[in-house]
């Protein structure tokens, strides 16, 4: 069956998109080609518009993102990044005042990492498969020591002292349950509470007790729990144990890239910044960082811009499409000698061209996603939207 062409009725949306530092213009340029592409197949339609912020905007005009920034991000459907970080700009400065406070701005609540290992892609794991490599981490996104919480007294003394908070709330908390809870029982029914309950007791306590409580109302949902340090080790060890990892801020961010590593590399990982309200814009982005020393050389493969548009244009509703998209990206990377750099065999532009070929050539004979035999345990990374009451 071909993908329709026309529909009755016309679908447009509206995506903010910032290319950002180092890579993320030429990553995010291909990412958008795909969604042009895919968006003509499929009879919707995709209005973009720039916002130039990232390294270079702030040094030229010492601004990150200004209230007046935020109230036209705010107007649109979803917002699609690049990447973003420079080594001109003191650590912290871009990602606190950029991508932090549009997550806070708009009630990014929950952040999505799927962490999946596709067939013919090498992990650092010695004798990982597929079959072994299929899970999602939630994460809370606005909260705990990332809340900006903190002083220093005494500074440039010998007598420094440092102090940073960590805030947890139940409702912040009770929101990233309940959506890993609901994401959980559609896949194999299984949530993971990642925590250090040991030795961070009055949190630890307060998502156990979260956990519990919501857990009751899903029945069918096994659920269990794993110290942070723990987690780290069944990752590399054993990460088929796992389906759906729910913990808070700095865990998830240290434990999503790990799994993001083993999963074939930072490149091919697409992160998803979810408003659960419908009061703002969801953000979606690569994480691979800027890498500022492959600027401009072809060598950064656009996979995880290309993934991450996919989970947006899930997000959006267009999930059929979004489908398309990951399945045609996912042919492109078991063809690649390699993930990243000249190995890659093509540049990043050639790449993109490559995943939009196959895409179009997937459609023009009428091939849908639902008519391959599964690859493994392959599910999709890209719809991870859940039902809700």
């Amino acid at each position: 069956m071909m993908p329709p062409s026309t529909t009755p009725a016309h679908r447009s949306y509206s995506l903010a998109t910032i290319g950002g530092d180092g890579i993320g213009p030429e990553v995010l340029g291909e990412a958008l080609r795909c969604i042009d592409d895919v968006a003509a197949l499929y009879g919707f339609e995709v209005r973009t518009s720039p916002f130039n912020l990232g390294a270079e905007h702030y040094l030229r005009t010492g601004e990150l993102v200004t209230d007046e920034t935020l109230a036209q991000l705010a107007r649109h459907d979803a917002i699609l990044i690049g990447a973003v970080g420079d080594p001109r700009v003191e650590s912290g400065v871009l990602e606190r005042g950029l991508i932090l406070r549009i997550r806070t701005a708009f009630a990014q609540s929950v952040n999505v990492r799927p962490a999946q290992l596709f067939r013919g892609i090498d992990s650092i794991v010695k004798d990982m498969t597929p079959e072994r490599c299929d899970l999602v981490i939630v994460r809370e996104n606005t909260e705990g020591l990332y809340a900006s919480g903190g002083f220093v007294s005494h500074e440039g003394t010998p007598w420094a002292t440092a102090m940073q908070l960590s805030l947890n709330t139940k409702p912040a908390i009770a929101a990233c349950v309940e959506f890993a809870f609901q994401l959980a029982e559609q896949r194999r029914q299984h949530l993971t509470l990642c925590h250090k309950t040991n030795i961070l007791i009055e949190s630890g306590r307060l998502w156990s007790d979260t956990v519990n409580e919501i857990g009751e109302r899903y029945p069918d949902v096994r659920h269990d729990y794993v110290h942070a340090d723990a987690c780290s080790v069944h990752l590399l060890e054993r990460p088929e144990i796992f389906d759906v990892i729910v913990t808070d801020n700095l865990f998830g961010d240290l434990l999503s890239d790990l799994a993001a590593v083993i999963q074939g590399g930072m490149g091919l990982a697409p992160s998803a910044n979810l408003n659960l309200t419908g009061t703002g814009p969801s953000m979606f982005e690569p994480i691979h960082g800027s890498a500022p020393d492959i600027a401009g050389t072809g060598g950064a493969n656009p996979a995880g811009a290309i993934f991450a548009a996919a989970m947006c244009l899930n997000h959006l509703g267009e999930r059929e499409a979004a489908r398309a998209l990951e399945t045609a990206t996912i042919q492109v990377l078991e063809e690649l000698p390699a993930m990243r750099g000249p190995q890659m065999g093509c540049t990043t532009s050639e790449v993109g061209e490559r995943i939009r070929t196959a895409m179009a050539t997937r459609a023009s004979v009428g091939l849908t996603t639902t008519d391959e035999a599964p690859r493994g345990t392959y599910r999709s990374r890209t719809d991870l939207s859940v039902e809700r009451g």
